[in-house]
């Protein structure tokens, strides 16, 4: 079980990879987590942008492409969140 301030990024990863969200719908949702970006180190938000950044830019490509893997940045954002647990079980 995530942290509390961790679920609802917990929840939106789990909705983007079973294509219930969109990536911009799920960008939007993860930028949006205030309470929880201010509880991090701002490197966290640092990083948080730029998967997002990706993870938008994906989007415009259809499926897998050289540049952009849905499934590495979907991995990647999951890594993230495993980081901001680690750093918030710590505090």
């Amino acid at each position: 079980m995530p942290h509390p301030l961790l679920q609802p990024s917990a929840d939106t990863l789990a909705d983007l990879r079973d294509g219930r969200l969109a990536p911009a719908q799920a960008s939007e949702r993860l930028r949006a987590q205030r309470e929880l970006l201010a509880a991090l180190p701002p490197r966290f938000t640092e990083v948080l942008s730029d998967l997002l950044d990706r993870l938008e830019s994906s989007a415009l490509f259809d499926g897998e492409s050289c540049s952009f893997s849905a499934r590495d940045l979907h991995d990647s954002l999951q890594w993230w969140i495993d980081k901001a647990e680690a750093r918030l079980s710590a505090s």
